[in-house]
């Protein structure tokens, strides 16, 4: 049994490939499963599952979702177990100028998060797209709310406040580029995100792939996170750095 567990959790698929809410498909979607089992003198457990999907409720709209679930256990003992759920609302994205609504829920065991929602409006920019390498930018507003379990921070203002709630605007820069006669592709999702109501709380997020197509289905990939939050619980970094390699599989066919 613990063999076979091996064999899975090593062996990782990948699959989070970034979908453009502009394509003419009516359904696109990608589901993934990361992770990581040593047994022995040192027990680790790192399981990462990832869904994305793309599909027209109606005419000239796009949903868009995108979720996650993070389970990671050094020696018996959780070091993380986070949910996020992405969600996009998108009215004509075919043309150069669209608004999009958004809605986002997540937790965060490591960073004693016990709810963060947010939700809010903006508009998205068609910067770049030809055959199908894009690049869009986007500028939005949200409402944040987020309940934490502890109420010591390490900036001292917030100490005593399990709730942290503001405005927010937030600005994203997302592409998708082909390379060398499609043998490489370039993702990169970022955003900065700062609150419009205290200069000393703010976040950001790059995230960068490298894909190489192996099968019209299917991509080996190369995947690079930061994330960066201004306001964490006290004695916590404020910065996190993830590199992971695996598999992209998806529901619509690759370049060739």
């Amino acid at each position: 049994m613990k063999k076979l567990l091996f064999v899975i959790l090593v062996f990782p698929l990948m699959l989070s490939a970034q979908i453009n809410e502009s394509d003419s498909l009516n359904f696109k979607a990608n589901l993934s499963i990361t992770g990581f089992w040593q047994d022995g003198n040192v027990e680790t457990i790192i399981f990462r599952t990832k869904s994305e999907i793309g599909f027209k409720p109606w005419k000239n709209w796009v949903f868009k979702t995108r979720n996650s679930y993070v389970y990671q256990e050094f020696g018996k003992e959780k070091a993380d177990e986070d949910i996020l759920s992405l969600n996009f609302l998108y009215l004509n994205p075919d043309r150069k100028l669209y608004p999009l609504v958004l809605g986002f829920v997540s937790t965060n065991f490591r960073r004693e998060i016990d709810l963060r929602s947010l939700f809010g409006l903006g508009i998205t920019y068609q910067a770049y797209s030809k055959k199908d390498d894009w690049l869009k930018l986007a500028l939005t507003s949200e409402y944040e709310q987020t309940a934490f379990n502890e109420t010591n921070f390490n900036k001292v203002e917030y100490n005593g406040n399990r709730h942290i709630n503001t405005m927010r605007a937030t600005l994203w820069v997302n592409g998708k580029y082909y390379l060398f006669k499609n043998k490489m592709i370039l993702t990169h999702e970022n955003f900065i995100q700062p609150s419009l109501e205290e200069g000393n709380n703010y976040r950001w997020q790059t995230d960068l792939g490298l894909e190489f197509p192996v099968w019209k289905y299917l991509n080996f990939k190369i995947n690079y996170l930061h994330t960066f939050e201004s306001i964490v619980i006290e004695g916590q970094e404020q910065e996190d750095t993830f590199l992971t390699f695996g598999f992209t599989l998806k529901s619509y066919k690759s370049k060739s």
